[in-house]
């Protein structure tokens, strides 16, 4: 009873709840946008990185070993207090730029290696067997590279969740800033904090959740067609 009243004192009674869902509401925007942002450019970024043209391929790999050796914290401070310092963007704005690039670098890399595994024989007996080129990758490459690049992807996705936690030093009232805020308000930081992370480990393990879902999915759509 002492347990469920000390929870009761810390996160109910001053609405400290309200201020913990809209903490993880902006910890949600953040994620979610920065994984997409960084997938699309991380995939031209790859797309570069694989060219012919040595300029090209140069770039692509200075911007991915720049960007993958930059400490996340330390680059979202450059931005915020200096490259941007006198723009427009808001401070989540320039949160969701900074993981974009930071996250898009890890992308590339991943599509990299999932692109040089593949068996590119298989494509091109697709393709002697009458399928376009575009048909021959979206139907024998493409799950191929889904199912290779899969578990990184997954790992990429739950480390942004975890780099988000540091944008509290760009005035960001994320989650991790609120669960402190409450922490030093109730003195209760053993149970505040601990709440804090297992939020952010439920949230990690929905994301292995969406994409163990996916993979059903994507299984049961097999069986159907070879039936």
């Amino acid at each position: 009873m002492e347990i469920l009243e000390l929870f009761s004192r810390v996160f109910i009674r001053d609405g400290a709840w309200l201020f913990i869902l809209e903490g993880l509401w902006v910890t949600v925007q953040i994620s979610v946008l920065s994984l997409l942002g960084g997938t699309v450019l991380g995939a031209v970024v790859c797309f570069f990185r694989l060219r012919h043209q040595a300029i090209l391929r140069g770039i692509a790999k200075t911007y991915i070993a720049v960007l993958r050796g930059s400490p996340v914290l330390m680059l979202l401070m450059l931005f915020y207090y200096s490259v941007f310092a006198d723009s427009s963007l808001s401070p989540v704005q320039v949160a969701i730029l900074t993981f974009s690039l930071h996250t898009s670098a890890h992308v590339a890399e991943l599509l990299r290696a999932s692109l040089l595994a593949l068996d590119w024989g298989q494509v091109e007996a697709a393709h002697m067997l009458g399928l376009t080129r575009w048909q021959a990758f979206r139907f024998v490459a493409l799950p191929q590279l889904l199912r290779l690049a899969k578990p990184v992807y997954q790992s990429t996705a739950v480390n942004l969740i975890q780099w988000t936690s540091v944008v509290g030093y760009v005035t960001i009232t994320d989650l991790t800033r609120v669960m402190n805020n409450i922490a030093s308000r109730t003195m209760q930081p053993m149970i505040t904090l601990t709440v804090g992370m297992l939020i952010y480990i439920g949230m990690a393990y929905l994301v292995y959740g969406v994409f163990a879902l996916g993979e059903y999915k994507s299984r049961q759509r097999r069986k159907e067609q070879q039936t």
